[in-house]
């Protein structure tokens, strides 16, 4: 040890006189992590999050499903089930993903060329496959 600091060794702690002593707590966050870079990790998982891309159907798909559309409006009092998938955009990225809502048609609407089920309102532009389940008595 170098005897320059020697008398030192046994003073005693000096305690101020104006400021108050720091508590443990509040000593112990000032070594905690700092992260400089907010929002950076949550960036990175989204570009990290997939996305499906959409699937443009042909002629004959597309004539497909308008024809099943319109034999679901001709028997909308049968209560035909049925399983729809169908593209969600994504709002945050390019592409989105397929979705698939299993039930009764409620309503379909010619002026915004869409459909309800299940209280999800679906573009017909948007659907990719209809599927006729059974019919509910």
């Amino acid at each position: 040890m170098n005897e320059k600091y020697k008398d030192m060794l046994r003073l005693p702690h000096p305690v101020s006189a104006t400021h108050p002593r720091m508590s443990l707590q509040d000593r112990a966050a000032q070594f905690s992590p700092f992260a400089a870079l907010t929002g950076y990790e949550d960036a990175l998982k989204e570009t990290a999050r997939l996305t499906d891309h959409f699937v443009e159907l042909d002629e004959d798909r597309k004539q497909e499903i308008d024809r099943q559309i319109g034999y679901l409006q001709q028997h909308m009092r049968e209560e035909l089930t049925v399983k729809i998938t169908y593209f969600v955009p994504d709002t945050r990225k390019n592409g989105g993903a397929y979705n698939t809502l299993e039930g009764c048609v409620q309503k379909i609407d010619e002026n915004s060329k869409s459909l309800r089920i299940q209280g999800t309102e679906i573009l017909v532009d948007k659907i990719y496959q209809i599927d006729f389940i059974r019919a509910t008595l």
